[in-house]
């Protein structure tokens, strides 16, 4: 049992004493949402100093500004010191791996590059993952939670934009955008710290000049004075002249107006296209803001993407439906396919190489696949925060549990899931028994569940208390 810790504590030199408080460990907020404003923190605080506490046998620290409590083994306790240094390990992690993907609540973050890598990120990880080879590189420059990525027109630079972050002495980051070069990994810039709050949700190489939400901007890809974004109820086109922007608003007319634009393509002969909440597809001829042509009802419920191809075709992803439709120049139906429901609503659709099309979904899945055959996942992760990590003892293989209720176990040779159970209760923790047989899950509701690691079938289920377990161990 966890002792709640009492007000007999130690602190370091020059450091001050600290309240207690529960304690939560570093996690993967995969499941986070941000905006683009809020109240600033007191970026000037001082930096918390570690607490020694002999009478609970416990040290808390800070890391990056959030309370860690460990507890020691009782015969250490009259021998620790805050002051006492110990040499750092002589070697030194490095990634080799990044799992599961951010579609929850982001878009158009998945793009095919000319070195054939798929980039997409997760957590503060933009990975470039090369299928074919199964390898991985990472750009690993941000500080916090990814949000928003943008490819240039030259294919290789990439803009990605980041949440606030905080740094190791709990100081507050601020959002920022960082350009970088996805054939070296260097960064090239990093622009607009100091004008953002809480996040940057949506780049196109160009600040957003709106209080509204937009969900897609994007340069024209034959008239490179014209920027199209489109968000709540509204598609705007901005003409660059000098160093002023011009807008021009979408008139809808006779159509019904949208609550919101979600997303936005170019045809080959320049015409806009967008998709809305309604599941309409809207054509704008090239140089106007009025509609030319309009597919009624193409999706049933919210079209979240739309792909050109290299042929001309035109892929539409759906939300409600998980339908991905394909379309004729003159806009007529070609193909249609229906994802599985265990993948979730398609986010965004990009085309990979061939006749293979890429999609990111709302449940963190990568699928690929071709618009005659099925989709099968490359990638996948959690959809909500992932707290519960435990490492088997004999094979190369670990367990991931979090508070989108899902226990997962993974191949980390393969870079695949083994097995995925959906437990009752959000979890928090996660253990091995030394042998590997069975697995220990703990959750935020104070019972812990013990699986069969081969078959994944539930061995035993207790309950300890209403506290969430923060820890799930066995004794060796």
């Amino acid at each position: 049992n966890i002792k709640r810790t009492s007000s007999s504590e130690r602190v370091s030199p020059g450091g001050r004493r600290e309240s207690n408080g529960d304690s939560r460990g570093n996690r993967n907020r995969t499941g986070s949402t941000s905006s683009s404003s809020s109240g600033k923190k007191n970026s000037e605080s001082k930096p918390k100093e570690p607490v020694f506490s002999a009478e609970e046998g416990y040290v808390k620290m800070f890391l990056r500004g959030r309370p860690v409590t460990m507890y020691m083994p009782k015969d250490q306790v009259d021998s620790y010191s805050l002051e006492a240094k110990v040499e750092l390990p002589t070697k030194r992690l490095k990634l080799e791996w990044v799992y599961g993907y951010r579609g929850r609540d982001c878009r158009n973050n998945l793009y095919l590059l000319p070195t054939g890598e798929t980039v997409y990120f997760i957590a503060s990880v933009v990975v470039l993952y090369n299928v074919e080879e199964q390898l991985q590189r990472h750009y690993a420059g941000h500080n916090d939670d990814v949000k928003c990525l943008a490819v240039h027109p030259d294919r290789i630079t990439i803009a990605t934009g980041q949440v606030a972050g905080t740094s190791k002495d709990g100081k507050q980051l601020p959002p920022h955008v960082r350009i970088w070069d996805s054939v070296t990994l260097n960064t090239l810039h990093v622009i607009g710290i100091g004008f953002f709050d809480r996040a940057v949700t949506c780049i196109a190489f160009s600040k957003s000049c709106s209080n509204e939400a937009v969900f897609a901007a994007d340069f024209h890809p034959t008239d490179t004075n014209i920027i199209v974004t489109c968000g709540k109820s509204h598609l705007y086109f901005w003409t660059l002249e000098g160093s002023s922007l011009n807008k021009k608003q979408g008139l809808f007319e006779k159509q019904e107006k949208p609550k919101f634009v979600l997303c936005v393509t170019f045809s080959e002969n320049g015409d806009t296209i967008t998709g809305d909440s309604s599941g309409n597809i809207l054509v704008w001829g090239k140089g106007t803001n009025r509609i030319s042509y309009a597919v009624q009802g193409a999706h049933e419920g919210g079209i979240f993407a739309l792909c050109m191809l290299r042929d001309g075709t035109l892929v539409s992803g759906g939300g409600k439906d998980r339908k991905l439709i394909s379309w004729s120049g003159n806009y007529q139906k070609l193909r249609k396919t229906e994802i599985p429901e265990q993948f979730g609503p398609i986010r965004t659709v990009a085309e990979g190489k061939g006749d293979v099309i890429l999609i990111g979904t709302t449940r963190n899945f990568v699928l690929q696949g071709t618009l005659s055959g099925d989709f099968t996942p490359i990638t996948q992760g959690h959809t909500d925060e992932l707290w519960g990590l435990a490492i088997h003892a004999s094979k190369p293989q670990f367990l991931t549990c979090g508070h989108d209720k899902h226990a997962t176990l993974w191949d980390a040779v393969g870079h695949r899931p083994v097995w995925d159970k959906i437990i009752e209760d959000p979890a928090q923790s996660s253990g091995f028994h030394p042998s590997g047989s069975v697995v220990a899950v703990g959750t935020l509701t104070g019972r812990w569940f013990v699986f069969d690691t081969e078959t994944k079938d539930l061995v035993t289920v207790h309950t300890d208390g209403n506290e969430q377990l923060s820890v799930m161990r066995y004794s060796p």
